[in-house]
């Protein structure tokens, strides 16, 4: 059973109308994200098309594929900032047009492609931020845990009294995700999280989803890195103009005819030679060999 609750923060507006109901905890496996028959359209164009996906408690899940394949799209219609042409998309069992934005926030955390603030707030701020949906309900009392809790798994602690203005991408994309992380919410969504990081906080980010998925929520990530996806990642969905061409471990759906069809790049599959998990390799031989020899200097 979960807890009604209601707020009268008038500095928090928005999560203060209404009555809310805070989530119990997910049960192991249960679907906390769900897209049946899904088509989004972006103007005349039909991004997805016949989408059936389920995230679920303890699981990492990575939407692969090549750009322009839908892999944003989709993340953006689980989160219920995209609306359905037709099909559906559950939240916590519940059509995401059932729910309120308040009652959304509690359920599902989303981290963006870019973070970008028009005023110079404070990195710790900009990780309370995240809180904002618990005040007012008897969870409000651990947002200073949450928030110190949330800025040291992502490493910016340091520079917590910096203007989120005046740092690098790689470390506003660590202070946004700290944003998510603080939220708690049991459904993660997170969009492209190491495309500006380094090797390190890529690694980091990864192994952060894998201890959210370990201690209960369902993660959702978009990622290029194939080899961080196999290496990380409980399924992968590979998304091919608009479509799931497959889902499942990544072990048994990436494979070397199919990836070298959806990334129109001849790859090859190997086992990495310690854990075993797939690494994928450019068929750099096949590029090579239509590269003109000889360019003048």
């Amino acid at each position: 059973m979960g807890v009604t609750t209601t707020r009268a923060n008038p500095l928090t507006r928005l999560f203060a109308r209404g009555r809310r109901t805070v989530p119990a905890r997910p049960v192991p496996g249960a679907a906390l994200a769900e897209a049946v028959g899904l088509h989004v359209r972006l103007g005349q164009r039909e991004v997805l098309s016949g989408i059936e996906l389920t995230a679920r408690a303890g699981e990492v899940l990575a939407l692969v594929g090549p750009n322009g394949a839908g892999k944003s799209t989709l993340l953006g219609a689980l989160a219920a900032d995209l609306p359905a042409a037709a099909g559906e998309v559950r939240i916590d069992g519940r059509p995401v047009g059932d729910w309120s934005a308040p009652d959304l926030a509690l359920r599902r955390s989303v981290l963006p492609q870019s973070a970008a603030l028009s005023f110079p707030f404070p990195v710790e701020d900009v990780v309370r931020m995240g809180r904002a949906p618990w005040s007012g309900t008897p969870f409000a009392d651990a947002d200073e845990e949450a928030v110190a809790t949330a800025m040291t798994a992502a490493e910016v602690t340091e520079f917590a009294a910096r203007p989120f203005s005046a740092l690098s991408g790689g470390e506003r994309a660590r202070v946004a995700l700290a944003r998510v992380l603080a939220q708690r919410a049991p459904l993660l969504l997170l969009d492209e999280p190491t495309a500006a990081l380094d090797l390190r906080h890529q690694e980091l980010v990864l192994s952060i989803c894998r201890e959210r998925a370990a201690a209960g929520d369902a993660v959702v990530v978009v990622l290029h890195d194939l080899g961080l996806a196999a290496a990380h990642a409980d399924r992968a969905a590979v998304l091919h103009d608009g479509r799931i061409a497959a889902d499942g471990p990544p072990a048994e759906v990436f494979g070397d005819a199919l990836l070298s069809r959806v990334y129109r790049q001849p790859v090859e599959v190997l086992p990495h030679p310690r854990t075993g998990a797939p690494l994928v390799v450019p068929v750099r031989a096949a590029v090579n060999a239509r590269i003109p020899r000889g360019l003048p200097s």
